[in-house]
């Protein structure tokens, strides 16, 4: 269990197009094997420590032929910043995905203040 002290929690949240290769005949598409797209997210606003992340896929279109095979997962969490990552294997042909994330953790506080 992750515990934040203080009183200050900040939620942030949002969606992105990982990508869309069946347009272009992209890797995800016409590929084999191990494959997998990284995507750098910036928060908006700096937690004060690294937050809690949570990611899912959204949306996602498949070829019906083949397995779908399918790892999504937030990587390298930092206070200002993670990697959405999202990996496939095998002979699974992916058109597109969507993914959705949300972060919580402590952010400072308005009357936090430090003396130097």
């Amino acid at each position: 269990m992750k515990r934040i002290s203080g009183n200050t929690l900040g939620i942030q949240q949002g969606t992105r197009v990982l990508f869309s290769d069946f347009a272009d005949g992209g890797v995800m598409w016409t590929g084999n094997g191990s494959r997998e797209s990284r995507h750098v997210v910036r928060f908006k606003e700096a937690y004060t420590e690294p937050p809690v992340v949570h990611v899912s896929i959204s949306m996602w279109d498949t070829d019906h032929k083949h397995n779908a095979r399918a790892e999504i997962t937030a990587e390298h969490i930092s206070e200002t910043e993670f990697h959405l990552v999202f990996r496939t294997w095998g002979d699974t042909r992916v058109a597109r995905v969507r993914a959705d994330w949300l972060a919580f953790g402590a952010v400072r506080d308005e009357d936090d203040w430090e003396l130097d």
